[in-house]
């Protein structure tokens, strides 16, 4: 995890420091406003001794890219709070709540045609709040850890003209947090989920 975290610091660095920059007549910020849905992975780890369940949500979601050049940006990704319901062995029994902000590297393989895919690298910080217990943790005291991991991102930008665009993308994130029932670790809440979603982008 260092070492990725390392990696990718060096490359944002790097293009920090290039000279590159856009060219006079085009804008090199990207407002993207849009919905997401976080879906995490099947297997989400064993709670006291249970299997868990993390449940998906949908949520709207914000990105600002600023592109270096025609074909590489830097993207900062937020959104509203997730929520999500924490089954153990399909039993509801906590809930919580999350943001995801996330910064990448994008590349973008052809800036200039109507489709143009891109790929992407970068690191995530997911903070959880609000979590409580329900259900047979009702009343309980119910936490999970804060998570910091590495990210990918796709996607298509689709121009509709010279300043608005609609990108459909996909971002995966390594997300896990150890999880405490009144103080005591019952096991990790492993989530590494999916985040695909549509948005509208603006260009100034």
């Amino acid at each position: 995890m260092k070492a990725s975290a390392l990696a990718l610091t060096a490359l944002a660095l790097a293009f920090g420091t290039a000279s590159a920059a856009c060219a006079a007549d085009t804008s090199p910020w990207v407002l993207r406003v849009g919905v997401h849905t976080v879906n995490p992975k099947s297997n989400n780890g064993t709670l006291a001794g249970m299997k868990a369940t993390v449940e998906s949500d949908t949520t709207p979601t914000f990105s600002l890219e600023y592109m270096f050049d025609r074909h590489w940006g830097v993207d900062v990704l937020a959104s509203l709070p997730f929520k999500h319901t924490v089954r153990l062995d399909g039993v509801s029994a906590a809930t919580t709540r999350h943001l995801p902000p996330t910064i990448g590297v994008n590349y973008h393989f052809m800036p200039d045609a109507t489709v143009s895919p891109f790929v992407g690298v970068g690191l995530n910080y997911t903070r959880f709040f609000e979590t409580r217990g329900v259900g047979p943790l009702q009343g309980a005291h119910v936490s999970i850890a804060n998570s910091f991991g590495a990210a990918a991102h796709a996607g298509l930008d689709l121009r509709i003209n010279d300043r608005w665009l609609a990108t459909a993308d996909v971002r995966w994130m390594s997300i896990a947090g150890d999880v405490k029932v009144n103080g005591t670790k019952v096991g990790t809440a492993n989530i590494d989920p999916l985040a695909y979603g549509l948005s509208i982008g603006y260009r100034f």
